[in-house]
């Protein structure tokens, strides 16, 4: 069975981190779902757990999907504060971030543990967004392409034959939240070796959409979406201004997947 490629959507993914509010919430969504008729990306919210509720009921008739920040590697238990995948699943989540830089860097995720929470998304029918990148001081040592591909080898080992299934999200750390952003090469060439390293592992790694998640906004979305192995973005600080978000849709609705 070949790949569908030229079927394959780009995807724009907001990343709320911890910000929102009812009524802030309430405004925003609204106004992404108005804008975003006549997309032909695919485009989701990830946002923060008290609010998946909330946005399962705003972005209802529309094609806006719903995703989560983090997920627990555990499908139920004593495991105060986690939330599962069914439980997520029973909101309507069809996207969870796994392994994103600060929960890496706060919260002490290992490779391991991110490729278990991968995991357990998948087993719950949702999408693991799999976040890996490499810190200023790895890029300046020259180690870019080692991290990374460590990062997402730990996610291929565990999950074996559903790895197709994922969708990978190349965050230089360095570039987080700095407004700063990796050159639309600089980021062209990660992605493309991860794009190498998930071709060797399934015969399906065509459908498997690697997003850019460093500092993607209105102004640099069209130049990093015309490179030709960005398949989208993990958006942060702009996901959360509806103009700003609406605008990356269009440039990846416009570019070719």
């Amino acid at each position: 069975m070949q790949d569908r490629t030229q079927d394959k959507k780009k995807l724009i993914a907001g990343n709320w981190k911890m910000n929102g509010g009812i009524e802030a919430n309430d405004a925003l969504v609204r106004a992404i779902v108005t804008g975003l008729r006549g997309a032909s990306c695919l485009a989701a919210v990830c946002v923060p757990a008290p609010y998946l509720a909330q946005v399962q009921v705003l972005r209802q008739g529309s094609t806006l999907e719903l995703g989560a920040q983090d997920v627990s590697a555990h499908a139920q238990g004593a495991y105060t504060g986690e939330v599962s995948a069914r439980m997520l699943k029973d909101f309507g989540a069809r996207y969870a971030i796994v392994g994103h830089s600060e929960r890496r860097q706060y919260h002490g995720e290992g490779d391991a543990l991110v490729a278990d929470k991968a995991k357990a998304a998948l087993a719950a029918g949702i999408t693991p967004i799999v976040c890996v990148g490499e810190t200023l001081t790895e890029r300046e040592a020259g180690r870019t392409e080692e991290v990374v591909k460590r990062q997402l080898a730990a996610v291929i080992h565990t999950n074996g034959h559903c790895i197709s299934e994922i969708a990978v999200a190349y965050e230089p750390v360095w570039a987080i939240g700095s407004g700063k952003t990796a050159t639309p090469e600089m980021a062209q060439q990660v992605h493309a070796v991860l794009r190498a390293q998930l071709k060797a592992a399934t015969a399906h790694s065509a459908r498997v959409n690697i997003l850019y998640g460093g500092s993607m906004n209105a102004g640099n979305a069209a130049t990093l979406l015309a490179q030709p192995d960005i398949d989208g973005g993990l958006i942060g600080g702009a996901s959360l201004n509806a103009a700003d978000f609406l605008q990356i849709i269009v440039a990846a609705s416009h570019a070719v997947a």
